[in-house]
């Protein structure tokens, strides 16, 4: 009988994402109102019946930590389990992972007494949606001894991703990492024999990228990583190639690597269209994430259009356009947002911290009175005073730190526990 382990890689210190990821690891980032990113993978698995589960994580994982134990609790009957595996100093190793094939090395002490026929690796900060079983299946049909899933892309995107070039048996015959702009790669196009919905000509989705998720054969990967190469896609799949039978495994669907600001700015505020990209609303295969037991969220006189509240908030008289209001937040009467991603808060204030902030004149946490926020993410438990200009004024926005506030590609951070005073403009 098949055995599948499933590795979620956590990822590093996820600096592309830094400031969200000052206090959390990459994964334990808030999204979408109210899940955090590494609900995703874990969905996909558990949706397709892999429930037996390990994130590898090592930087500010605390955060990640209480989330899991928080979210994935399973009965004893299941036998299934999410679990974290943090790097840790052993008699054998006193390092940390120095890339995702490492990070996998150093807990084979862990996942063996699992004793898997087979590994799955899922990466911690992508959006998809993808039946993890049938990937699984064509794996086994195909009797390849690693399997990697690709999706078609551009050859404008082939930039920033690893492209494979794959026989028309769909056998993976070559690698080639980030080509440079302007390369000549016409060599690595997809065969003629792909069907057409796939070979998508009038989207010029020639190519093929892959999508950091792996199958590997368990013995074959002991082999693989029986040496002191760090990562999976720069690494280990291009030596792969030569030595063992790779499987390409085509998934048309919508893929993001969240791995930047503007990508994870992007794929929010794309959840607020009529038509987002990524569907949550999915019965029969949800998305999971940590029951609150929060109230409905209540709206005062407000207009909100094309628009996510998540549970517990509270709007009073405001103007919401293009956003995701996260769990708890509490937004003030006159405030207007407009692409602005809210992250909520993690508690509410009782009536005495809120009299103890009148007294200290220290904002409540939320958005408070007549403020004015454009194009923006505003992290956990952050207090914004009454009349803020927010993103209004100065179209320029040079990226950099600006101590209460970061730019980044564009986007206005403000970090979490952040307190901006009445009157703030940025």
């Amino acid at each position: 009988m098949e055995k599948v382990l499933t590795v979620v890689l956590g990822g590093g210190k996820g600096e592309r994402l830094f400031p969200l990821t000052r206090e959390r690891a990459k994964p334990a980032v808030p999204f979408g109102a109210k899940y955090r990113l590494v609900d995703i993978p874990i969905s996909n698995a558990i949706n397709s019946g892999f429930r037996q589960i390990y994130i590898l994580t090592q930087f500010n994982s605390t955060s990640l930590h209480n989330h899991i134990a928080n979210t994935y609790i399973f009965d004893s009957f299941s036998r299934g389990f999410v679990e974290i595996l943090a790097a840790e100093q052993t008699f054998e190793s006193s390092n940390w992972y120095r890339g995702t094939a490492d990070a996998v090395r150093q807990n084979f002490m862990h996942l063996r007494t699992q004793a898997p026929t087979h590994y799955l690796i899922l990466s911690g900060d992508q959006l998809y949606r993808m039946d993890l079983k049938d990937f699984f299946t064509k794996h086994l049909e195909s009797s390849a001894d690693i399997s990697v899933a690709v999706t078609p892309i551009s050859y404008e995107k082939a930039q920033g991703l690893g492209i494979l070039k794959i026989d028309t048996k769909g056998e993976v015959v070559k690698f080639l990492e980030k080509p440079a702009p302007g390369e000549d790669i016409s060599e690595m196009k997809m065969p003629d024999t792909q069907p057409s919905q796939i070979r998508d000509r009038r989207k010029k989705q020639e190519y093929l990228a892959s999508m950091g998720i792996y199958i590997f054969n368990a013995p074959i990967m002991e082999e693989a990583l029986d040496n002191e190469l760090e990562d999976f896609g720069k690494h280990i799949i291009p030596a792969c190639i030569e030595r063992y039978s790779v499987n390409s495994y085509i998934f048309p669907g919508f893929w993001e690597d969240i791995g930047t600001i503007k990508s994870f700015y992007e794929v929010n505020i794309d959840l607020c269209s009529i038509t987002p990209k990524f569907n949550f609303y999915d019965e029969l295969k949800p998305i999971y994430t940590r029951r609150r037991d929060l109230p409905a969220s209540k709206i005062n006189h407000s207009t909100i259009t094309l628009s996510l509240t998540a549970d517990g908030c509270i709007i009073n008289n405001s103007n919401i356009m293009h956003s995701i209001i996260g769990i708890r937040t509490l937004i003030e009467s006159g405030a207007s947002l407009d692409g602005v991603v809210c992250m909520g808060k993690d508690y509410y204030e009782t009536d005495e911290q809120r009299e103890e902030n009148r007294r200290k004149r220290i904002p409540n946490m939320g958005i408070g009175k007549g403020s004015i926020i454009r194009k923006a993410i505003i992290d956990r438990n952050v207090r914004i005073g009454e009349s803020c200009r927010i993103g209004i004024d100065d179209l320029s926005r040079r990226d950099g730190d600006y101590g209460s506030y970061f730019i980044k590609d564009g986007i206005i951070i403000i970090p979490k526990n952040t307190t901006l005073p009445p009157g703030t403009v940025i």
